[in-house]
């Protein structure tokens, strides 16, 4: 195996910027947003303004939510990118394999990873692997991965573009994009991408982008955390 090839068991998610910023705080511009068509949005008191969110999150009424706005960048392999941009509900850039050389970083599934797949689609039930199954899913990722690390390089160092040498490229090779989206487009992202323990409707997310979520979960609560407890308090529904 090239030395130069590592593996790395998790993404990495960081908070890049949030809106509002200066003086303003999230919950506030949001009573604020809700406010507006009533004319008294500098009129109300901390705890009307508190009993405006809950009643936003429990009535679903979420066009206010959508004015505090996070932008992320994420880390992740190529195949949790991909499921994570089946979210319409935000916006992407993300790094180009036509425009620099990829780095060889290569996803590698935790022991703590499930391994074992049971059910139905859309209703699957994941077990823990054995020693030796958990033996034969990291050899094979190596294998794949230094041999395409090989060829990849092979037809770079020939000449050929990197648009077409990257087609050699498995999809446990990492990306990374920068992700904006909303506090309502997240509590949508979050309902699905996460199989909370207080969601009302059950949901069965891959594991890798549920830790991805959990990542962006922590910066939401942290910067949010009134309307966030809202948002569990109410079965993790998204308005």
């Amino acid at each position: 195996m090239s030395e130069l090839i590592q593996f790395r068991e998790y993404s990495k998610v960081e908070l890049i910027d949030w809106m509002p910023r200066a003086d303003a705080v999230p919950k506030d511009r949001v009573a604020q947003a809700a406010r507006v068509s009533s004319g008294t949005e500098g009129h109300a008191s901390e705890r009307a303004n508190t009993g405006l969110l809950k009643m936003l999150q429990r009535d679903r009424h979420g066009s206010p939510f959508e004015h505090v706005v996070f932008t992320w960048r994420v880390e992740t392999p190529i195949f949790v990118a991909r499921e994570f941009m089946r979210h319409r509900i935000a916006s992407y850039n993300e790094t180009s394999g036509r425009y620099r050389e990829l780095e060889p970083l290569f996803y590698m599934p935790p022991r703590s990873r499930k391994l074992v797949q049971k059910g139905k689609p859309g209703a699957y039930e994941f077990e823990q692997g054995t020693d030796e199954q958990y033996e034969i899913v990291r050899e094979h990722h190596e294998a794949s991965a230094a041999c395409a690390w090989h060829d990849y390089q092979a037809m770079l160092n020939a000449g050929i573009a990197r648009e077409v040498a990257r087609n050699v490229l498995p999809l446990s090779i990492f990306t990374s994009f920068y992700v904006t989206m909303n506090f309502r487009a997240f509590q949508n992202f979050a309902s699905l991408r996460w199989a909370h323990p207080a969601a009302e409707v059950p949901t069965f997310p891959l594991y890798e982008i549920q830790q991805v979520c959990v990542g962006m979960e922590s910066d939401v609560d942290e910067l949010c955390s009134e309307m966030w407890d809202n948002f569990n308090n109410e079965g993790r529904r998204p308005v």
